[in-house]
């Protein structure tokens, strides 16, 4: 079974639990003639909504490209987590308001054993949804499914909270509904803005993973003629499929049809294993003692010698003479003009007839 499809299985196993959860409390409310508790069993009804918002954004996610999206429409996912982290922050700051209002004007809870019933009834179904669904999101790697079953866990937890408020008022005449309510809200909006920070990051362009980086240019690295990987640039279009470009440095030696054959290959892997559409771009290595081979050890060591730089890579040396390298400071940088003007300076000591153009690149993957 493919992604989409367990999202949207799991989805509908929110749906009928809520509607099995909301059907039991409207047939108990009914029967011990409790308005709450239908009002509750309503609530169950709403609940759902989160699981009905994931289903339509996967189904949506996996629409083809067309001519108006081309890469498809797999960012539909992000607005569906950012819809229900919506929701959760919204039950939260809701919770917040009632629980003040307890603190102002505390009440003594009415619980019947009914009502107590239906109460551990709903905790337990919650805490089971809720586990299933967000275990499920994050195996599945979906935002809306983890936020989902967070709204439910927070909706046991919350019951949860009041139950025991309620027994502590029984046993000890001490209330802390109000106290704990608002502590547990706290909780929930902090988490509902964690939520909300996730696929808004992801829209933004948030920064990959270094783990994927490392395993990336492990693999590249590891084909026949390549010296070096660069530069690699990523853009997501939802978990399965993302867009990107990098260098690899071969020697100068190869030929076009070597290079186009290497090219494609890594193109090819890059898909199959990471669904990314990778266009590889080539930087030339001196191979050899001529003089382009010994201004680069040149270059590169004198460039290497500063305590900023971590990389230097993508040398060329021009017909007429002038000279172009990429240089990757550490974080401390960050007036890069100050930096190129510092490294001209040693260059120029050694090599004074030379003009060079330093490109500097900074370094957000690893």
């Amino acid at each position: 079974m493919d992604r989409s499809k367990q999202i949207i299985r799991t989805s509908v196993v929110g749906i009928v639990a809520n509607v099995l959860l909301a059907g039991f409390k409207a047939l108990v409310g009914l029967l011990a003639h409790s308005v709450a508790i239908v009002l509750d069993a309503v609530n169950n009804l709403s609940d759902a909504l989160s699981s009905v918002i994931t289903i339509i954004g996967t189904k949506l996610s996996v629409k083809p490209a067309d001519r108006k999206h081309p890469f498809g429409y797999g960012r539909v996912e992000y607005f569906t987590a950012i819809i229900i982290a919506v929701i959760v922050l919204t039950t939260g700051i809701t919770s917040l308001i009632e629980s003040i209002k307890k603190i102002i004007n505390p009440t003594e809870p009415d619980y019947t054993t009914v009502t107590l019933i239906v109460i551990i009834v709903a905790i337990l179904a919650k805490l089971a949804l809720g586990w299933y669904v967000r275990s499920q999101g994050k195996k599945l790697d979906s935002d809306a499914l983890v936020a989902s079953g967070s709204d439910a866990l927070f909706d046991a937890v919350i019951t949860l909270a009041t139950l025991v408020s309620a027994g502590i008022m029984l046993i000890w005449n001490v209330s802390l509904d109000g106290y704990l309510g608002a502590l547990i809200s706290l909780i929930i909006i902090k988490a509902g803005i964690e939520m909300l920070a996730s696929p808004v990051n992801q829209l933004l362009g948030a920064r990959v993973s270094p783990e994927l980086i490392h395993e990336i240019k492990t693999e590249i690295a590891g084909e026949e003629g390549v010296q070096g990987v660069y530069d690699i640039i990523l853009h997501g279009y939802g978990p399965d499929l993302s867009i990107g470009s990098l260098h690899i440095a071969v020697p100068d030696t190869m030929t076009a049809h070597q290079i186009h054959g290497l090219t494609r290959h890594i193109s090819e892997i890059m898909y199959e294993r990471h669904g990314i559409v990778m266009t590889v771009g080539v930087y030339s290595n001196s191979t050899g003692e001529n003089r382009d081979a010994e201004l680069q050890r040149t270059v590169t060591q004198i460039i290497s010698s500063h305590e900023h730089v971590q990389q230097v890579h993508a040398f060329y040396c021009f017909d007429d003479g002038r000279i172009s390298v990429d240089v990757v400071p550490d974080m401390t940088v960050t007036d890069d003009r100050a930096f190129i003007e510092n490294l001209l300076e040693r260059l120029n000591e050694v090599l004074p007839d030379r003009q060079v153009s330093i490109v500097v690149d900074h370094n957000y993957s690893d």
